[in-house]
This record gives C-alpha cells, sequence and structure tokens, in this order.
C-alpha cells in the first residue's frame, strides 16, 4: 500500500525535500533522519546494480525488484523512477501495478523514446505529447490506491524548448497526473513560467552539475513548487568519499592515519544494519537452547 503521508502533506502545502537514495545503505542512512519522502533515483540504482549508464538497460524486473526493497525495508514514503513504464500502454499498466504491489508511494513516468536516457544528458527525444497523456490515463486507472501518486515527467525542454514543455505539463495534468515535473529547465526565469503556468503540484529535480539552477527550498516554494528531489547528491558524495580513501591505501598501504570524518564507523555501521537485534536474538535464543 502506499504512504498516504506523501499526499497528506502536499495536500497541507508542506515543501517537500527527497535526497536521492541509490543503494541499501543510502536508503537505511536517509531513512532514519526525518525526511517527508525519499527519491529512488534511476540513476544512482542502475549504478550501483549494474555499474553502467542509465540508457534504458535495466529491465523492469531489476528496478521493481529494486525498488520494492527500497520502499519495503524504509519507514519513509519512496518516490520511484520508472523510465517509461517500460514499453507500451500495457506495459505500462504493469509497472504500475507492480511498482504499487512493492510498496512504493509515488511513480515516476517520462515521455521520452525507448530506449530512455538521463536527464541533463543530450541526445533525448520525446514521444508525441498525446501518446503520453494516454499513458498516463493507462496509469492512473491502474492504480488501487488513490494514495499512490502518478507523476509525469516530459523532457521536452531540451530538444523542443521551454514553450512546448509547457504545453506537455499542462496536458499531462488534464490527463490526471497527481504531480508535474519538467525536466532541466535551463534558468531560474524558465523555472517562474512553469510555476505560474502549469496549475499542479510541481516537482524540481536538482541535479549538482546539470542543466538547472538549483533554487533554496524557500525560493522554489515561492514560485511554485512542491516537491525538491536530490537524485545525485548521495552517490556523489559517496563516489568522491571512496576516492579520497582508496587513494590514501594505495599511497600509505593501510588506513590508520585516515581521518575521523572519512569513516562511519563499524560500530555506528553494526547499529545502522540491525547486529543489535541480531546479537539480542542469538543471546535470547541460546538461553533457550541451554
Amino acid at each position: 500500500m502506499a504512504d498516504a503521508r506523501l499526499k497528506a502533506a502536499l495536500d497541507a502545502g508542506s515543501f517537500v525535500v527527497a535526497p536521492g537514495i541509490f543503494d541499501m545503505i543510502s536508503a537505511r542512512v536517509a531513512d532514519g533522519m526525518g525526511f517527508t519522502a525519499l527519491y529512488a533515483t534511476g540513476y544512482g540504482t542502475v549504478a550501483s546494480h549494474l555499474g553502467v549508464a542509465d540508457a534504458g538497460i535495466a529491465t523492469y524486473t531489476e528496478m521493481v525488484a529494486r525498488m520494492g526493497r527500497f520502499a519495503q525495508s524504509c519507514r519513509t514514503p519512496v518516490i520511484a523512477d520508472a523510465d517509461t513504464g517500460y514499453g507500451g500502454l500495457l506495459n505500462l499498466r504493469h509497472t504500475v501495478t507492480g511498482y504499487e504491489a512493492a510498496g512504493v508511494t509515488a511513480i515516476q513516468i517520462e515521455d521520452q523514446e525507448m530506449p530512455k536516457k538521463c536527464g541533463h544528458t543530450p541526445g533525448r527525444r520525446v514521444i508525441a505529447a498525446e501518446e503520453m497523456a494516454l499513458k498516463i490515463e493507462v496509469a492512473v486507472e491502474a492504480r488501487r490506491d488513490p494514495n499512490f501518486l502518478v507523476i509525469a515527467r516530459t523532457d521536452a525542454r531540451t530538444g523542443l524548448g521551454i514553450d512546448e514543455a509547457i504545453r506537455r505539463g499542462q496536458l499531462y495534468r488534464k490527463a490526471g497526473a497527481d504531480i508535474i515535473f519538467i525536466e532541466s529547465p535551463e534558468s531560474e526565469e524558465e523555472m517562474r513560467r512553469i510555476g505560474g503556468e502549469i496549475d499542479a503540484p510541481l516537482l524540481a529535480n536538482n541535479v549538482e552539475g546539470g542543466r538547472t539552477p538549483i533554487l533554496p527550498a524557500e525560493t522554489l516554494k515561492a514560485i511554485g513548487y512542491n516537491i525538491a528531489i536530490y537524485p545525485a547528491v548521495g552517490f556523489l558524495a559517496v563516489s568522491a568519499a571512496l576516492e579520497r580513501v582508496y587513494t590514501h591505501l594505495l599511497e600509505h598501504g593501510d588506513s590508520n592515519a585516515l581521518p575521523p570524518q572519512e569513516s562511519y564507523g563499524f560500530g555506528r555501521m553494526n547499529e545502522l544494519m540491525g547486529f543489535p537485534e541480531v546479537w539480542e536474538f542469538e543471546r535470547r535464543w541460546a538461553r533457550e537452547a541451554g
């Protein structure tokens, strides 16, 4: 079942900041920090699972299993990337029912041609707006729980311009999308246009080094946005940290002189992964067996 708290937060006018999660360590860390929602990034999930580019290579079966694991292991509502829905209308219906059954709270579907490409990268092509509108109608009809939210993303800005992106956002809202996601606007002025011209809850995608300026939450809310996702912030930080500590190990031959801030701490990691409960279980059953 979808978690009703995300829809309730949006209905109440709260601004939602959602960090990107990409594996179960990032999910467990983020889940304990008090965010309203977590964003299960396609880029990061594909990278951590397969070690390849987010270019339409991962299958529905692979992704629903990963997204379901995030949702079932986290107390926080999970927003999940579902690319294009992994095919046509019938595939999309299967994707929506599968993601909902897996415990995801919101599903993101985009209007790219297959195979899709990561947002903020060149060469993205989109399907006809009317075809995408049908996909949204199918998605809305397929869900069982009204708290399960459908996010419609358009990648039209980069190839077709901001006017077409806004037109598509308006059309997708009419088709029944709960949240509109205009990918990669290229200026604050464009973001203000989106906020002023699309009457729907809006999602801002904040990618460090991407095509869109990263605005403060207060500014985003003031110009009409409701959700800010940070899909890359986690895996970019982790990659940089790994490079630093691996370089130290290569150069020094041991980890003794690593600064304390470079280590999460073995004891803390044991707690994060639930070892205290395991140890308590083993102690209790050792007494029972004795």
